[in-house]
C-alpha cells in the first residue's frame, strides 16, 4: 500500500506540474495581429495603374496608327521585290517597337507593384499589425485594411 501511495503521489505531482509548465507555456505566446488587405481593389483604384494603363493604350494606338501606315506603304507599290523589302522593314521595326514597349510596360509594372507592397507595409506596421495577408487566401478572420492603403496609394 505504501508503494501503491507513493507512484500515485509522483503521477500527480508530475501531472501538477505539467499543468503548470503547459499554463506557462501558453501565457507567454503572444498572439498575432493579422491584417487582410483585397489587392485587385487596391490596384484597380492606383493612379500610378490607371496612367501606366493609359499610356499603354496610347502606345497600342501609336502602333495600329505605324501598321497602317506601313500597309498603305506597301500597297502603294507595284514592284513585288520592293513590297516583300518594304514589308520585311516594318516588320522589324514592328517588333522592336512591341519588344520595347512590353520591357518598358514590364518594367513600370514591377516598380508599382514595389511601391503598393511598400505602402502596404508601412500603413501596416503604423496600425501595430504583425502580419498582411491578401484577402483572397483568407476564409476568416483578419482586420480588413484595403480603404486605409487605397487612401495612402497615388
Amino acid at each position: 500500500m505504501d508503494k501503491h501511495f507513493k507512484s500515485v503521489l509522483a503521477v500527480s505531482i508530475a501531472f501538477v506540474l505539467g499543468c503548470g509548465f503547459n499554463s506557462m507555456a501558453i501565457s507567454n505566446c503572444t498572439i498575432n495581429s493579422i491584417a487582410v488587405v483585397d489587392i485587385p481593389k487596391i490596384v484597380a483604384q492606383s493612379s500610378q495603374v490607371k496612367n501606366l494603363k493609359a499610356e499603354h493604350d496610347k502606345k497600342k494606338a501609336d502602333m495600329v496608327q505605324f501598321m497602317n501606315k506601313a500597309k498603305s506603304e506597301i500597297d502603294a507599290q507595284t514592284d513585288v521585290n520592293k513590297k516583300k523589302t518594304i514589308a520585311q522593314k516594318y516588320e522589324k521595326e514592328l517588333a522592336a517597337k512591341r519588344e520595347a514597349a512590353s520591357k518598358d510596360y514590364a518594367k513600370k509594372l514591377a516598380q508599382i507593384d514595389k511601391d503598393i507592397t511598400a505602402v502596404i507595409v508601412k500603413q501596416a506596421k503604423t496600425m501595430g499589425y504583425d502580419m498582411v495577408l491578401a484577402k483572397n487566401s483568407v476564409l476568416f478572420g483578419g482586420d480588413n485594411i484595403t480603404d486605409t492603403i487605397i487612401k495612402n496609394i497615388k
